[in-house]
């Protein structure tokens, strides 16, 4: 639990005083009642039942003890259902994904656990769909409808090349379509100016200095802060192509999302024939790790279709339900106002007083 206003925790030092102040009270009755020449009369002061006319106080010092707590405006963190949210898989389509250390082929137990994802998703869920390669392709806008989803897992098409900067960055022009994210601006942007062959257009120039302009302006967010949407990023080799994944993971994190990277694959260093091609494999587990680490989200690592699914399991689960800080001085004040009711209705029902 935290504090809003800590300095208010200081009023809880009137407790204990007020506790002495009370047992102070009590003794100097005793010493009162031994006055007396009859015991009739003290028995009547101090009452026949010694824990009963403690309860009254103990109730009042509690319930000021809570009210004490909700001036300090005290939080929590608790577990609430999902608002709606956009998520956004963007999903390696490179020709090592044809490769057979997973059965039947990496991208078909792929395409087979995204269907399962897309099965278990909450309704609270709208699913976008990216596929990168050389270069990065929206394969389906956010949508909630199930069947658009699984339609586009069978659209994948696969292709030389690894741009895994390319697919986050597309995935972020997907979440955030009014933010003038544009990919092939962005590609270009080390380029010359000169339009024509060998070069950029003016637009194209243009669209890049912009995007600039607006990622400098606009303040950063907390990583993690955003609560409407989310990306997952499979990738099941190193970048081959395309802008690096963590200047991309940087362009997330300022924007507050979380990015959920997943490792597919054995991790260890191969060689694969894929269509009369080889292919040197091996999985960038450090980048997918820190580009997850920057956006305060979270690295796993799948190594058969098994591992995958359940990979993509507990991702269904955290986006069915989601942890807030919220305050919860209201509650005190509540629990405050009932021990102070109920105090008083003890006192009044137990000693007419």
């Amino acid at each position: 639990m935290q504090f809003l206003w800590p300095q208010m925790l200081w009023l809880l030092l009137s407790l204990p005083l007020l506790a002495a102040a009370y047992l102070y009270l009590i003794a100097r009755r005793k010493k009162i009642a031994f006055l007396y020449a009859s015991l009739a009369l003290p028995r009547a002061v101090l009452g026949r039942n010694r824990l009963r006319r403690h309860i009254p106080p103990l109730l009042f010092l509690l319930a000021l003890g809570a009210a004490l707590l909700a001036c300090a405006r005290p939080t929590a963190t608790v577990t609430l259902p999902s608002d709606t949210i956009t998520l956004v898989l963007a999903m390696d389509t490179s020709l090592s994904m044809e490769a057979t250390d997973v059965a039947p082929t990496r991208i078909s137990a792929a395409q087979q656990a995204a269907r399962d994802l897309i099965v278990g998703l909450p309704a609270s869920v709208r699913l976008g769909i990216v596929s990168f390669a050389a270069t990065a392709t929206v394969v389906l806008p956010p949508t909630d409808n199930r069947q658009y989803m699984l339609d586009a897992i069978d659209r994948f098409q696969l292709q030389r090349g690894t741009a895994t900067g390319s697919g986050l960055i597309q995935a972020l022009a997907v979440l955030f379509p009014d933010d003038g994210i544009d990919l092939e601006a962005i590609l270009f942007s080390g380029e010359s100016l000169a339009p024509g062959p060998g070069g950029r257009s003016l637009a194209e120039a243009a669209a890049a200095d912009a995007v600039r302009k607006r990622d400098q302006e606009q303040p950063a967010a907390q990583p993690g802060s955003y609560r409407h949407g989310a990306v997952i990023l499979l990738s099941d080799g190193r970048r081959t192509t395309g802008p690096d994944p963590l200047d991309a993971a940087r362009m997330a994190a300022q924007r507050g999302v979380r990015v959920y990277t997943v490792g597919f694959g054995t991790p260890q260093d191969a060689v694969s024939a894929v269509s009369g091609l080889s292919f040197y494999m091996q999985l960038d587990e450090p980048t997918l790790r820190a580009v997850a680490t920057l956006t305060d989200g979270e690295y796993f690592q799948a190594g058969s279709a098994a591992d995958l699914t359940q990979v993509y399991r507990r991702l269904s689960a955290r986006f069915a339900l989601e942890r807030r800080e919220i305050e919860v001085s209201a509650l005190l004040a509540a629990a405050s106002a009932l021990l102070l009711v109920a105090a008083c209705g003890l006192s009044l029902l137990w000693f007419r007083r």
